[in-house]
């Protein structure tokens, strides 16, 4: 049978009028030579890209922190007691550092609006931890505390420290670094003063 398009093309050069040939085999061009979309072929996404596999030899990793191992004749390998001081300086950061940490995210994330009071779970970290420990916590809490606080610094409008509201309705800034200082000192006296100088900006006496 022949092609319904071979037909139209054949019977064109036999129409009499030139206006209708020319726009005829104009259709019939555009049909051959078209090519055919769909609409959902247009609005397919782009085909993603697999990403490349590591081979299986590389992708088995020891996850678990390593110890460097100091270079011969250094220091540390000849020094017993700059040993000892290092391993003694981890252990005082990781007992300061979960205090230290819940300070920084209550002074300086959005927890806590100015003129907030700490929840009852963060209150008593601050009590224990911290003001406990402040080099004049007597004449801080007073005739005793009602709440801990977050608010502007009174002189430094900049920053942000915690307050002690007392049972009197007064209430009273202090600094929580200097109670961290000072509780480096009580329970590492012999390292303290060492580990203050090399880790804080303000050493107090």
């Amino acid at each position: 049978m022949t092609s319904p398009l071979l037909l139209g093309c054949k019977a064109i050069p036999h129409l009499h009028h030139h206006h209708h040939h020319f726009r005829l085999h104009a259709a019939v061009c555009l049909l051959v030579r078209r090519p055919c979309y769909s609409s959902t072929a247009a609005e397919s996404p782009r085909p993603i890209r697999k990403q490349q596999q590591t081979p299986p030899s590389t992708t088995h990793h020891d996850k678990s922190p390593k110890r460097l191992l100091p270079p011969k004749g250094s220091k540390w390998e000849n020094d017993p007691d700059y040993r000892k001081w290092k391993d003694k300086e981890a252990q005082i950061f990781l007992d300061i550092d979960p205090i230290t940490l819940l300070i920084k995210d209550i002074l300086h994330s959005d927890r806590y609006m100015d003129g907030q009071q700490l929840t009852s779970i963060d209150e008593k970290m601050v009590v224990d931890k911290l003001l406990a420990y402040h080099p004049h916590s007597e004449d801080k809490i007073g005739c005793g505390i009602d709440s801990i606080m977050v608010d502007r610094h009174p002189q430094f409008s900049g920053s942000r420290c915690l307050f002690v509201v007392r049972t009197d309705g007064v209430w009273i800034d202090f600094s929580y670094q200097k109670c961290i200082r000072a509780y480096i000192r009580h329970k590492y006296p012999s390292y303290a003063e060492k580990f203050i100088k090399e880790h804080y900006k303000r050493s107090s006496n």
